[in-house]
């Protein structure tokens, strides 16, 4: 794999992001499972306890190897999962898991093109790597529902750093918070992250 500090520092540029999470890819769901990473759980469960909500389409930004989608069709077995993500191999995986009804190649801030609108719209464990969050939350806003929901989980101590209240004010006009969770665990068995470096899971809404 791609040598780098530690993921608390992140990866680095889109083009070192995609060939380490290619080269993780074959190995990355049993890595998170030592790490004891239950943020997909954690997030449908506060979807399901925040909202009534049972949607019928959803898209899965940064779907990776479909540990997210694989927990939405537990508790929405109904539901038509499209997934985006940029590592092609690990694309290929979640295709393997017969859970996603389309799958592309793609940034989660570079513009999502369909002719229908999601009911939800999710972006699980990958804030971190967000560079302009003005793209992306213009990527929600097209392909999201009136009254559609946006969840999404991101670090605590990046959120402090970046002043995102301010960012999550910006877009207020047109996606409305619902729900911020207290800060919980993301990767409590990674030693560089353990119980010091959390997450916020969050739900907003739109207009």
């Amino acid at each position: 794999m791609t040598n780098f500090k530690s993921l608390v520092s992140g990866v680095g540029n889109l083009s070192k992001t995609t060939k380490y999470y290619d080269e993780w890819s074959e190995n990355y769901d049993a890595t998170l499972k030592l790490w004891n990473y239950q943020a997909p759980k954690k997030s449908i469960r506060f979807l399901k306890e925040t909202t009534n909500i049972k949607p019928k389409i959803i898209l899965d930004l940064a779907c990776g190897t479909g540990l997210f989608g694989t927990e939405l069709k537990k508790v929405y077995p109904k539901v038509h999962i499209y997934g985006s993500d940029i590592s092609k191999k690990s694309i290929k995986i979640s295709s393997g898991k017969k859970i996603y009804k389309k799958l592309q190649i793609k940034n989660f801030e570079q513009l999502h093109h369909y002719k229908i609108k999601f009911d939800l719209i999710s972006l699980i464990g990958s804030m971190t790597y967000c560079k302009n969050f003005d793209k992306l939350f213009l990527n929600i806003n097209k392909n999201i529902k009136e009254n559609g929901f946006f969840i999404f989980t991101h670090r605590v101590d990046l959120w402090e750093k970046q002043n995102f209240s301010n960012i999550l004010k910006a877009v207020n006009n047109s996606l409305k918070i619902i729900k911020i969770s207290r800060p919980i665990n993301y990767l409590p068995l990674n030693k560089d992250f353990k119980k010091k470096i959390k997450i916020r899971i969050v739900l907003l809404q739109k207009y």
